[in-house]
């Protein structure tokens, strides 16, 4: 691991960093669907939102002004939504597919679908005892307060900036100098499980990148030589090592 310069800031990404899911996507989708009738397998689903999640424009929607910011967040998942079950090819089977998607999305607002990884609450107490700032950076639209706040994780974050605020999705450095705008770039750790959004992206907005590879062995994946040039870690406590010997 290599070494980094002490944070004023660390910023952290939200799902599959702070929480994860319960179930599959595809999982709840099929529970959703047969409620109202159409049944689709789960795993075929599952794979097709990832599909639909992929081809998706950004979370983000610079020309939304606030009034109109929810309606393009549920939109936008809806589309997510309705090309998920294109893809399994049960779209036709919903007579109204904006009303069957309403309650999924507002379920995803709650605590239920999410858990909290086990080393998080002791690495923000830990941090926050340091006196190190800490804000979450995260693709997400603004449900994502909700869930913070169901979770217990609100109180920790001094700010949160989310894509479909601020307009941009990492890995756009817009959203990160956001972020970090009262910061030395230098002295800002962001730390979150996406090589390409959060590592790429923080590097390119001039901040000190740790990339968590939850549930994965730390093998360096392609290309070997940018990998090797970042801190890898599998969980949340390895940061508080580094923290701690570089106060000793």
């Amino acid at each position: 691991m290599l070494p980094l310069d002490p944070p004023q800031l660390i910023t952290l990404d939200a799902v599959g960093t702070l929480f994860g899911l319960r179930e599959a996507v595809g999982t709840v989708y099929a529970r959703f669907a047969a409620a109202v009738g159409v049944h689709v397998d789960p795993a075929t689903l599952d794979v097709a939102f990832f599909k639909a999640f992929k081809a998706a424009p950004p979370c983000a929607f610079p020309e939304v002004g606030a009034s109109q910011r929810a309606e393009a967040e549920f939109k936008w998942w809806q589309g997510v939504a309705a090309d998920t079950f294109h893809r399994a090819g049960v779209l036709d089977q919903f007579a109204d597919f904006e009303r069957f998607f309403a309650p999924i999305f507002a379920y995803y607002a709650t605590a239920e679908p999410w858990f909290l990884y086990g080393d998080v609450l002791p690495a923000l107490k830990d941090w926050q005892g340091q006196g190190i700032a800490l804000m979450v950076v995260s693709n997400f639209d603004s449900r994502l307060y909700g869930v913070l706040d169901a979770l217990g994780l609100a109180p920790f974050f001094k700010q949160v900036w989310i894509s479909s605020e601020v307009g941009a999705a990492k890995p756009d450095r817009l959203i990160f100098e956001r972020a970090v705008a009262s910061y030395p770039a230098s002295q800002v750790w962001h730390i979150g499980d996406s090589w390409e959004e959060d590592v790429l992206g923080a590097q390119g907005a001039g901040l000190q990148a740790i990339w968590l590879r939850r549930d994965r062995p730390l093998l360096p994946d392609p290309p070997l030589p940018h990998t090797l040039a970042v801190p890898q870690i599998s969980d949340l406590t390895e940061v508080q090592v580094i923290l701690r010997g570089r106060a000793s």
